[in-house]
This record gives structure tokens, C-alpha cells and sequence, in this order.
């Protein structure tokens, strides 16, 4: 079994690690854009372009399916990727757990980036979703580029920016990015009041997760020790994780589990399909 993960950035690593622990035998294909990367400000057509690019890298190994494990790729290109890749490649969005979170009452707060926020997407999943329920869009910027490069002090600046305007009588928060899944507990901490209940946080990666395996017939499994191998792919480029990834949980269990990556097997093969798809 072979899933493939793809994203601008790191933003991929929770459904991945997500993926591991759920099935600890299954191959991992993370295929992310350093080289194009930030998508927020780009149109959603430029959007489109580099999220094909990079599904095409991801699809050159023959994965069994294909996590588009970005919110703003999600917004922009899933029609365009299920046309190209389906239905041999089962291709699964990301969608902000909106609904789970209106589903538990409100008071709700949807962080995300600042061009997700206030956008007709959001609005219309929260009018579909969590009518009648208070709901506050809280913009994030700087957020996701700070957990990108793993910028401890820009991420605790843009935690606290986030949480003074985030209202004190929330009781979910809906992690509209899914780099701020990487550091949930950080925010939960930023917002959590003393002597409220403890605060819920809302992220997509075990959902995700789960809908790709039941997109494919397969089962959640457990194992001993994970068996399942890890290929890296940077711009389309073979490669190891980049050292950003290590400073978290999710990226240090992804290093430490699993066969070597393609890259220190060598695939020469692979890696010249998947150049030869960001080309085209």
C-alpha cells in the first residue's frame, strides 16, 4: 500500500503522521513545493498550476492514493486533480473540521490564514455547517510561515497576535491550516482560560487519514514497529526531510519509522519522472 501526501510546504506532515499510525505498513510519498512556495497569495489558477505540478511528482510513484493535505489546494485545484488523476489515483481533500466543531455548540473560532479568512469558501462552509452558531474568523498572518521554517519566537508571536483577537468564551477553535495542526498544543495554550472547560481543537489530518484508507478498502491496522517506507519530494526532486521538519512531533516520528527513503536507495527512475512532471 502507497499513499502520497502532497502540500506547498510541511503543512503535510500531521495526515502523514496521521497515515503512519493508523497504517504503520503502508509506503508514504511526501511530495511538497519549496521552490513555489507560498500558494496563499498566488490565484487560484497559479494555485492550480503548482498543486498539479507537485500531484504529478507524487502520482510518477505510483501511489494507490493522493492526500491533498493543503487547505488553499483543497480551495483551488481539487477539481483540476481529480480530472487529471482519477479515478486511477483516488485524490482526498482537506476540508476545515467546521462541521464537528458547530456540531459541540459554540462559541467557535476558525483560525486560518488571512486569505481563508472572510473568504466565500469559509463562509459558505460555516453557513452550511454552523448555522445559528457564533462563530469568529480569526486571521493568522505569519502563522503558517513561521511553523514552515520552525521560528520559535515568530510562532509564539503569531500565537499570541492570533489569540488576542481570538473571543475569551470560545469553547473550539477549528485549525483552518493545516500547519498550525503541528503546533495545536502551543495555541491551546495561548487560549485556554483558567477554570473554563478544557478548550477542543478542531484539525483534518485523522480525518483525512481515514478517508483515504476507506478510499481504497483498506483497514486501520496496528504493528509492532512501522514497516512502511518514506520518499521525499522537494519541487519533484528525491530528497531527505528538511531540518524544519525535525523540531516536530509528527516529523520526528515520520524520520524514525519505516524502511530508508528513495533517496538513500537511489531511484534515479522515479526522480526523473517526477522532474520531468513539474516541467510539464
Amino acid at each position: 500500500m502507497k499513499i502520497a501526501l502532497m502540500d506547498s510546504g510541511n503543512g503535510l506532515l500531521a495526515a502523514a503522521a496521521a497515515v503512519r499510525r493508523m497504517r504503520p505498513d503502508a509506503d508514504l510519498v511526501l511530495s511538497s513545493d519549496p521552490d513555489g512556495m507560498p500558494w496563499g497569495p498566488r490565484t487560484p489558477d497559479d494555485v492550480a498550476a503548482h498543486a498539479l505540478a507537485v500531484a504529478r511528482a507524487a502520482a510518477a510513484h505510483r501511489p494507490d492514493a493522493l492526500i491533498v493535505a493543503c487547505n488553499t489546494a483543497s480551495v483551488h485545484a481539487l477539481p483540476v486533480l481529480r480530472a487529471e488523476l482519477e479515478p486511477a489515483v483516488p485524490v482526498i481533500g482537506t476540508v476545515p473540521a467546521i462541521k464537528p466543531a458547530a456540531a459541540g455548540g459554540g462559541p467557535v473560532a476558525i483560525w486560518a490564514t488571512p486569505a481563508t479568512t472572510g473568504s466565500p469558501y469559509q463562509r459558505d462552509l460555516i453557513e452550511r455547517f454552523a448555522s445559528g452558531v457564533a462563530v469568529t474568523g480569526v486571521p493568522c498572518p505569519g502563522l503558517a510561515d513561521a511553523v514552515e521554517t520552525a521560528d520559535e519566537r515568530a510562532i509564539d508571536a503569531a500565537i499570541a497576535a492570533a489569540a488576542q483577537r481570538t473571543p475569551q468564551d470560545v469553547r473550539s477553535v477549528v485549525l483552518g491550516c493545516t500547519h498550525y495542526e503541528l503546533v495545536a498544543e502551543r495555541i491551546r495554550a495561548a487560549l485556554q482560560q483558567p477554570g473554563a472547560p478544557a478548550l477542543v481543537l478542531h484539525g483534518s489530518a485523522d480525518a483525512v487519514a481515514a478517508q483515504a484508507l476507506r478510499r481504497i478498502g483498506a483497514e486501520p491496522a496496528t504493528a509492532a514497529a512501522p514497516t512502511g517506507g518514506l520518499t521525499v519530494l522537494l519541487s519533484g526532486r528525491t530528497a531527505g526531510l528538511p531540518a524544519p521538519v525535525f523540531a516536530y512531533a509528527e516529523g520526528r516520528l515520520l524520520a524514525g519509522s519505516g524502511r530508508a527513503t528513495e533517496a538513500e536507495r537511489g531511484a534515479p527512475a522515479a526522480d526523473e519522472a517526477a522532474t520531468a512532471a513539474l516541467r510539464h
